[in-house]
């Protein structure tokens, strides 16, 4: 180790490596030196003003704590480090701590709600990067496996600082980004020094940044253009960079042109998608609202905003800039790119947009930076004259030189000539470049990549699908801002049964929510014969898409169209202004055309999921000015007209009479399901599920009084379980019934069950969801803090660690702390947003959640049932053997005839999350099969 001569008095050496830097180190002691007054800008997620300023020295020397901390516990150079950090004022200074000691770092973030993907995902990590030490904060060290090699990273924090610099080279590791990471098994891109240096010298040679400009970015740094674009690239010329958390800008896009405004932003950085939804946000104001927003935003500062990640639709970057010409945005300010994480980010740049783009529906991505080259090429390598299509590859010295520990995908990326292979397909012409499609197995939406083959094999799971005969791929439109998703299967059952057909299309479609988050733009049936297949039996994907484009399933496409027509009760317009702004909503929710929705058009039939719902609620009280809207309200009116007609705009919506009965799913002819809330109160946990259930049996859940205005709450169990008994014989006067409930909704649907077969009823099916008869040990345990802490773990505010250290710290704080109000202030802004949650609504509920914990704690089981079928899963302590053995069996002492044990995937609180749902189902609708004779 030596001290960098950037770190030295003597000026002459110091100008020369200014000049001409030999690590990404120097980078950062040269903006220290010549830039002590500029930095990074952190800005809170909660406030544009809020937030904290460090300078390039300060950073420095936050740095070297960090540095001292790592070598404090023997750490040493060339050793590699997972840097799983969340926020910017986080991993920035801790990437440099890596970059000063010779560390190589590698960016992770963590997959939410997802343990079983995520533990397979760290497992991959630790083999790929050769068991890295994992540097994160306390809160996520707590979700690590056991024996991994973590260290918190505010321990380093309190290290010595460390002056001495590693003297790296410029072929030398720098960073390791991982492809793919959010889904499939990623592959670590090797950048080097020399790549990031190379790649510094040509995106400023194209961008022209200098000490007084100003950057902003709000993409997560595990993103190669986070730490390139915005980080790198800023500091290599003593800029001043800002950085905000993603979440605040995809709640809030205008949040990110009012934070232009207000830092005088110069340079940022954004995918595609964004520039269509601030569009969307603009058109929907009113002209007097548009102008006054206009006043208040003054964009003119804003040289360029580079936007990569898709292809530009050329009518949207112009809209964006029609838009807001007003507010002094330049009329040349959007720069289209393309870039890599294998080409160091961005690498080709378009300064001639919208000009240079007239009549096209895409925008060219411009012009190679300085030292790289690009070509276009057919499947023998064979280099294609100008306007042809063809393998788009490039080389220079920003290209990454292998995959880590990946000799074969490294060879794979390479020609024998060695250009970097793409995987897109594109032309040149005048020497700029445009993209024309994908040659990979994958499908970009809104910037991301997602892979055919990971959401393949989840459908190939449901039943009614073919094995080996389901295949996604991706289409665009003519207009379209980004790519759409395509799914095409064969059933297993004959095509002309139109109501098994509908239900497996509802399952593609919901598992497809589950897993990706959008919804697929089609999915059809095909014949098997209509599956090209290489002689190793891969679908041939690219055939399929030009077949599609070509119009050769055009009489699927209106099978489908026509099957949903009449599944949904034909087509019926909105009539009235409020049935039509609640159609439009629907429309635009569902990316469709507004003329497509009927007014007896469901929202859960057109694909709506319990996370929509929440959205469907902000966006009518924002659109139509109702005052609150009770979920509920939704839940039991679906319809545009049945919605519309409770609506009264500019006055508080009323949920009327309580009705514990919500119908999630009113289709088929078998005995229908009823679920008991878990002990939130809420059903929204059931809304994902009962979409399974489309076309077989129709699924109610039944909700807790207390949610609305006006409602109080049940005063005893008993009374809880008669009023849903009356409930659930209005909607059903006889058996046999099929009653289940979640967690506490367990013990109410078994005393249910009771009542019902005291009245001379059947009840052939009684579930439980992973609970136990006796609960009220369990109650107790659960106080006012406790409740509201497993309240927001229930609703992710927090995650799985915090919900068992925050009761005792949060009482001890108490009278001076309010533990609800801690809660939601140090809850994700972005979660809050999705859950349309404040403190008012959230102590409202954890209210209700707090009267039916106080009548579990009288609850003592008596009496029997014929039977029951018990689903368990992880539990919230313990081992699942335990669980199951010493708790769930002594529902053997309550039952007449023999229960089933039904061992399902997943945790307490997400076995019917997304990553299990599809599982979950399939098995409850198996036993529900077996105990109702398929009836």
């Amino acid at each position: 180790m030596t001290t960098s001569t950037l770190d030295s008095p003597r000026v002459s050496e110091h100008e020369s490596r200014a000049i001409s830097p030999h690590n990404i180190v120097d980078l950062l002691l040269r903006a220290a030196r010549l830039h002590p007054h500029t930095g990074v800008r952190y800005i809170a997620a909660e406030s544009e003003e809020k937030g904290a300023f460090v300078t390039y020295p300060e950073l420095l020397d936050e740095a070297r704590r960090i540095l001292g901390g790592l070598r404090s516990r023997g750490y040493r150079s060339g050793m590699k480090v997972a840097l799983l950090l969340e926020h910017a004022n986080d991993f920035i200074p801790a990437f440099w701590a890596c970059a000063l000691g010779g560390f190589v770092p590698c960016p992770l973030v963590p997959i939410r709600n997802d343990p079983e993907r995520w533990a397979k995902h760290l497992a991959h990590v630790d083999t790929l990067l050769d068991h890295p030490l994992l540097v994160t904060t306390e809160a996520l060290k707590s979700d690590l496996p056991d024996g991994a090699l973590a260290v918190n990273l505010n321990a380093l924090r309190a290290g010595a600082p460390d002056e001495s610099v590693h003297a790296a080279q410029p072929s030398d590791p720098a960073v390791f980004v991982l492809t793919s990471g959010s889904t499939g098994n990623s592959k670590a891109v090797v950048l080097t020094h020399g790549n990031l240096l190379a790649s510094m010298a040509g995106k400023n040679d194209r961008q022209q940044l200098a000490g007084a400009d100003v950057t902003l970015n709000w993409i997560s740094f595990d993103h190669v253009a986070a730490l390139l674009e915005a980080h790198l690239l800023p500091l290599y010329v003593g800029a001043v960079q800002l950085h905000v958390e993603s979440a605040a800008i995809l709640t809030d896009p205008l949040r990110f042109l009012r934070l232009i405004s207000r830092y005088r932003v110069t340079m940022t950085f954004s995918p595609n998608f964004l520039f269509g939804q601030l569009n969307a946000a603009l058109e929907a104001m009113g002209d007097e609202a548009l102008a006054a927003w206009r006043r208040s935003v003054d964009l003119s500062s804003l040289r360029h905003a580079v936007s990569g990640g898709e292809a530009i639709v050329v009518a949207t970057g112009q809209r964006f800039l029609d838009l807001l010409a007003p507010c002094g945005l330049a009329p040349d300010a959007l720069w289209p790119a393309f870039g890599m994480t294998e080409t160091c980010a961005g690498s080709v740049y378009s300064r001639e947009f919208p000009h240079g783009d007239a009549g096209r529906e895409f925008a060219s991505l411009g012009l190679p930076v300085a030292g790289l080259q690009m070509r276009i090429a057919d499947d023998h390598n064979n280099v294609l004259p100008d306007g042809e299509a063809g393998e788009f590859q490039v080389r220079g010295p920003m290209i990454f030189q292998c995959y880590y520990n990946n000799a074969e995908a490294t060879r794979a990326a390479f020609t024998s000539d060695g250009w970097f292979r793409t995987g897109d397909l594109g032309r040149i012409e005048r020497g700029r470049l445009w993209l024309v499609g994908r040659s990979k197995d994958s499908i970009i939406v809104n910037g991301v990549n997602y892979f055919s083959h990971e959401l393949e094999t989840t459908l190939e799971a449901l039943d009614g699908i073919k094995r080996s005969f389901v295949a996604a791929f991706p289409t665009r439109s003519t207009g379209d801002e980004s790519e759409q998703l395509v799914v095409t299967f064969t059933p297993s059952f004959p095509l002309d049964d139109d109501d098994a057909l509908y239900r497996v299309i509802i399952a593609i479609r919901n598992s497809t929510i589950l897993l990706w988050g959008f919804r697929p733009a089609l999915i059809l049936p095909l014949p098997e014969d209509e599956f090209p297949k290489t002689s190793l039996g891969k679908t041939q994907r690219t055939i399929m898409r030009k077949r599609l484009e070509a119009g050769g399933y055009d009489g699927c496409k209106a099978l489908v169209a026509d099957l949903a027509n009449r599944q949904m009760g034909g087509y019926a317009a909105p009539e009235g202004d409020t049935e039509a702004a609640v159609a439009a909503i629907y429309a635009e929710m569902f990316q469709v055309a507004p003329d497509a929705i009927s007014a007896t058009a469901s929202f859960f039939d057109l694909g709506g999921t319990s996370l929509d719902i929440l959205k469907l609620k902000r966006h009518v009280e924002q659109r139509l000015g109702v005052v609150d809207l009770p979920i509920v309200t939704i839940l039991q009116n679906p319809t545009v007209r049945a919605l519309a007609a409770r609506l009264a705009p500019g006055e508080r919506v009323t949920a009327g009479d309580y009705d514990p009965v919500v119908p999630l799913q009113l289709t088929g002819g078998k005995t229908p399901l009823f679920c008991v809330h878990p002990g939130v109160g809420e059903v929204l946990v059931f809304v994902n599920l009962a979409k399974y259930f489309v076309n077989e049996r129709p699924f109610y859940a039944l909700r807790a009084r207390g949610f609305n205005e006006g409602e109080t709450y049940f005063s005893s169990f008993d009374e809880m379980v008669s009023t849903y008994v009356d409930a659930i014989r209005k909607r059903q006067p006889h058996g046999p019934y099929a009653v289940a409930g979640y967690s506490y909704g367990g013990a109410v649907a078994f005393e249910i069950a009771k009542v019902l077969e005291s009245q001379g009823e059947r009840v052939d099916f009684v579930g439980s969801f992973n609970l136990p008869p006796h609960i009220k040990y369990r109650m107790d345990e659960l106080d006012e803090v406790e409740g509201a802490v497993n309240l927001a773990f229930f609703l992710s505010l927090i995650d799985k660690q915090q919900s068992l250290t925050l009761p005792p710290q949060l009482r001890a704080a108490m009278p001076e702390q309010d533990p609800l109000a801690y809660l939601i202030d140090h809850a994700p802004p972005g979660r809050l947003a999705e859950l349309d949650l404040d403190l008012p609504k959230f102590r409202a509920w954890a209210g209700l959640a707090q009267s039916l914990l106080t009548l579990g704690r009288s609850y003592v089981p008596s009496g029997s049932v014929q039977a029951m079928s018990i689903f368990y899963a992880i539990p919230l302590r313990g081992t699942k053997d335990d669980w199951l053995n010493d708790q769930l069996r002594r529902w053997d002492e309550f039952t007449r005839a023999p229960n089933r044990y039904i061992d399902v995937a997943g945790e307490h609180y997400t076995l019917m999350g997304p990553a299990h749902v599809a599982t979950f189902q399939a098995v409850l609708r198996a036993e529900l099969d077996r105990a109702l004779g398929g009836k």
